[in-house]
C-alpha cells in the first residue's frame, strides 16, 4: 500500500550549534525549503537570530517563523522558476509586519492576519523581532475565485472582532499545539478551518471592497441549491437552471465570471464529499465504489482516475493511509527538542 504523508511530526530549525555569522543564511535556507523560493535581507545579518517550526497537515503546511528585523521578497524571476499556485495566510503573533502585494499594504499587529499569493510578487517587512504563524495552502482549497482572491491579498483582517477574532483564536491555538509537540491532523477539522478562513475573508473584506450585488446573491443561492443536491444523479446544468429560473446560458456565464464551469464546480464539490466520507472511520465498511456512486460517480474506474488527478492519490490509498488515531499516537510519542526563543 502506498504511504501518503497526510501528517508528519514538526521539523525544527533554530540555528543551534551554528556560528553567529552562519545563522541568517541557515534561517533563509530553512524558510526557502518550508515555503517557496524567497529573497531575504537583514540590516545586520551577523546579529540575526530566529527559528522555524514546520509541519504538514494534509494539504496545509503549518509554520511558525520567527526572527530579527528582516525583509522577505518574492520576485517575478522566482515565480517563473517555481509557481506552486499556493495561498499563504500570515497571522502575526509578536511584533509588527507590513505585507505588500498587488498595490496594497497590510499593517499587522499581534492577532491580525492577511492573505498573499505565491503566484505574484510580494514583500514582507519586519522592522523588529517577530513571530508569525504562516499557513500555506492550495488556492483551490478556499471557496473564493482567483478574481476574488486577487482583490483581498495584503488586506488586513483584524483578529479582535467578528469572524476575524474566531479565526485568529483558532490559528493561535494551532500554533500552541505546534509548539507543544505537533498539531493533530483531522481531515474534517482541517476542512472546517479552510471553510472558516473562506467565510472570514468573504464577510470581512469583500463586502467592504464591493457591495453584494443581486448577481452575487443569486450565485450564492444557486451554489447552495446545488450543494444540497450533489447526491442526486439526475442533477444537470439544465435542471439547476430551471430550478433557479435562469437560462442555461446565463447560468454558465455566471459561473464563468467566477473562473468556474458549472460541471467542473459540481465535480469538485462531489470529490470533496467523497474525500470527507473516505476519511470518516465510521464509514469504513462502505466500499469506495459505493461512496463514489452515492455522490454521482457511476463508473468506479473513472472515479479513481478523477480522484487521483485532483488529489494526487487514489481513493483507496487515501482511505487506508488516513488513520487519525495512529497519527495522534505517533506525534505524542515523539518528544520535540526545545526551540530557542528570541
Amino acid at each position: 500500500m502506498t504511504e501518503i504523508n497526510l501528517v508528519a511530526p514538526p521539523s525544527i530549525h533554530d540555528g543551534a550549534g551554528l556560528a553567529r555569522h552562519e545563522k541568517f543564511d541557515a534561517w533563509r535556507d530553512a524558510v526557502n525549503t518550508a515555503f517557496v523560493p524567497l529573497e531575504a535581507s537583514s540590516a545586520d545579518s551577523n546579529a540575526f537570530s530566529g527559528h522555524l517550526i514546520s509541519q504538514n497537515l494534509g494539504d496545509i503546511r503549518l509554520c511558525e517563523v520567527a526572527g530579527s528585523s528582516v525583509q522577505v521578497t518574492r520576485t517575478p524571476r522566482m515565480i517563473a522558476q517555481n509557481d506552486p499556485d499556493m495561498i499563504k495566510l500570515g497571522l502575526q503573533l509578536r511584533g509588527y509586519c507590513l505585507v505588500a502585494q498587488d498595490g496594497r499594504e497590510a499593517a499587522l499587529t499581534p492577532g491580525d492576519f492577511a492573505l498573499y499569493d505565491t503566484s505574484r510578487p510580494y514583500d514582507l517587512y519586519f522592522d523588529d523581532s517577530f513571530r508569525m504563524l504562516v499557513l500555506m495552502l492550495p488556492a483551490s482549497s478556499l471557496e473564493l475565485s482567483r478574481d476574488a482572491l486577487r482583490t483581498v491579498t495584503a488586506a488586513r483582517i483584524s483578529g479582535r472582532r467578528g469572524l476575524g477574532a474566531m479565526t485568529s483564536a483558532l490559528l493561535t491555538s494551532m500554533d500552541q499545539e505546534l509548539n507543544a509537540g505537533g498539531a493533530p491532523y483531522n481531515f474534517s477539522a482541517s476542512d472546517a478551518l479552510l471553510r472558516l478562513i473562506s467565510a472570514t475573508v468573504s464577510h470581512t473584506i469583500l463586502p467592504n471592497e464591493r457591495g453584494a450585488t443581486s448577481r452575487e446573491v443569486l450565485f450564492d443561492q444557486i451554489k447552495q441549491y446545488t450543494v444540497g443536491r450533489l447526491a442526486d444523479s439526475s442533477l444537470t446544468v439544465d435542471s439547476i437552471a430551471a430550478a433557479n429560473n435562469v437560462s442555461v446560458r446565463f447560468l454558465q456565464k455566471l459561473f464563468a465570471e467566477h473562473d468556474e464551469t458549472v460541471s467542473g464546480w459540481i465535480r469538485r464539490q462531489r470529490l470533496h464529499q467523497c474525500r470527507q466520507e473516505l476519511a470518516n472511520p465510521l464509514l469504513r465498511t462502505r466500499t469506495v465504489s459505493a461512496v463514489a456512486a452515492h455522490w454521482g460517480f457511476s463508473d468506479a474506474a473513472s472515479f479513481t482516475r478523477t480522484f487521483k488527478s485532483a488529489f494526487g492519490y487514489t481513493p483507496t490509498e487515501f482511505r487506508y493511509s488516513y488513520n487519525p488515531g495512529a497519527d495522534a499516537e505517533a506525534l505524542t510519542a515523539r518528544p520535540l527538542p526545545p526551540v530557542s526563543r528570541l
